[in-house]
Parts: C-alpha cells; structure tokens; sequence
C-alpha cells in the first residue's frame, strides 16, 4: 500500500472514530453544562460554565450508591462464577471422555436457539414458588451458567496443544491441575473476551432485575436510572450526568483488557472444530 493510500485509509478511520466517539462526548459535554445552556443553537461543545455540581445533584436525586453498589456486587458475582462454570464446563467438553460426550454439548448448545424471554416465566415462577423473589439470589443464580461462554472457551481450549497435558499426565498431573496450571494459563485472552462480554451484560441488564426486584434496596443501576428518568424526563443535564457516572465501569473493565479482548476476538471460536 501506497503512501496515498496509507494517508486516505487513516482519515477515513479518523473519521469514523470520531463520529463513534461524537455521541459519548456530547453526553459528558450535556453532564457539565449549565441547564440554560443544554438546548443553546448553535450547540455547545465545550461547557461554559462547567458546572460540575450536576453530578452531586444527579446522586443525591436517587440513591445512585445504593443502585451502583447492587450492580457492582452482581455484575462481578455473576462474572466470576459464569466464567468458571464455562471454563469447567469447556474444559470436561474438550478434553474429558464419557458417554454422550458430543450429543450432550450439541444439546446445551441448542439452548443458544430458545430466546431468553421464552424462559424468562417459567424461571420466574420457580424462583417464586422457593421464595427468592425480590432477593440477590434472583438477581444471580440464573445467570451464572451459559451456554454461549461454554462454547466459546471450548473452541479456544481445543486450541491448545494435547502434548502439553499428555506430559503433564506422565508427571502424575490430575484433570485439576491440568486445568488449573496449564489450561487456564493459557487461555488468558479468551477467559478476558468472556470476562468482559459478561460483566457489559450483566451491568446493563434491564428487563430481569425489572421483574425480579420489588424494594428499592435491590435495585440496579438500570432499573434505578429509568426511574430517574421518568421523575426528571426535563433535566438533560442531570440525565446525562447519571449515564456518565453509570457507564464508567465498562469503560474501566474495557481498558484495562483490550489487549486480551482484541486477541480473544482474533483466536477464540475459530480454531477448533
């Protein structure tokens, strides 16, 4: 490729990048303006005054620590536990030999094709007939298994080499410590790619925590921030301080594992079979 070329494909992707980018800074741009100044033509990119008040004012309106506390505490329970109930699961898929071995993945890997609003009643009524409704367990349990996460880490561990377990097994190594030392290890990229697919879900689930919380002490940030929006629908500045403040989590757990997250795209669920 030319130099041209180079100079023209750089702008473009410039370009794109700053029209993906254009929402998320007109959204921090909105949370630090002044109310007069939120519908001002012609719009306003740069705050002036920044009022950084707004989101002082946007916490205290509803119990913003409350609904962020509950959705840290779910988003990272169900992350972690999703994440090694996949990874055992993978592993026992790829790597273990019983009975059934294949039909029994293909049939969990059939769940992927029931929508999960199809499910969503019947697990409703069996976490109301044991009393779990309006709790932590509701809000968890379901979804601390995946069907999805399960196939990903399966194609990525039949990535790795037999040899390595083989020799790990004239050593005296078990399926454990097979697991736990060499194929975890070396399934860094993929378990990050899962890691932060499931957290962005769980973070911004809506429809679940709407029907399976009553108080307000069990609410989550989604949940709490429609509410926030039905009572101040006019306050577009308060609006938007709310959604900065709720979106920070993503954007930290992003960071800190792109490198693995663009790999685990690159590798995961293409190289076996």
């Amino acid at each position: 490729m030319n130099t041209k070329k180079k100079i023209i494909l750089y702008l473009l992707l410039t370009a794109g990048a700053a029209l993906m980018l254009s929402p998320l800074l007109w959204m921090v741009s909105t949370s630090l303006k002044d109310p007069a100044n939120v519908m001002k033509m012609p719009p306003e990119w740069i705050p002036d005054p920044v009022r950084i008040e707004n989101y002082s004012e946007a916490c205290q309106a509803i119990p913003m620590g409350r609904f962020y506390l509950n959705s840290l505490f779910i988003a990272i329970t169900v992350t972690v536990c999703q994440v090694m109930t996949s990874a055992m699961s993978a592993y026992a898929f790829a790597r273990m030999k019983f009975p059934l071995r294949d039909k029994m993945f293909f049939g969990y890997l059939a769940t992927l094709m029931i929508p999960a609003t199809i499910t969503m009643i019947p697990v409703f009524i069996l976490l109301q007939q044991l009393g779990w409704i309006d709790s932590y367990k509701a809000l968890i349990i379901p979804g601390i298994f995946s069907a999805y996460g399960t196939f990903m880490l399966r194609q990525f561990f039949m990535t790795i080499p037999v040899d390595l377990e083989n020799a790990a097994k004239i050593d005296g190594c078990g399926h454990f410590r097979i697991f736990f030392n060499i194929v975890l290890p070396l399934s860094k990229p993929a378990l990050a790619t899962l890691t932060v697919f499931t957290f962005m879900g769980n973070w911004r689930s809506f429809i679940w925590p709407l029907i399976v919380t009553q108080s307000i002490e069990k609410k989550t940030l989604p949940v709490g921030l429609t509410a926030f929006q039905g009572q101040y629908s006019g306050d577009w500045h308060l609006l938007m301080a709310a959604s900065v403040v709720a979106i920070v989590p993503v954007v930290i757990v992003f960071i800190f594992n792109q490198k693995h997250f663009v790999k685990g795209i690159k590798l995961s669920g293409f190289g076996g079979t």
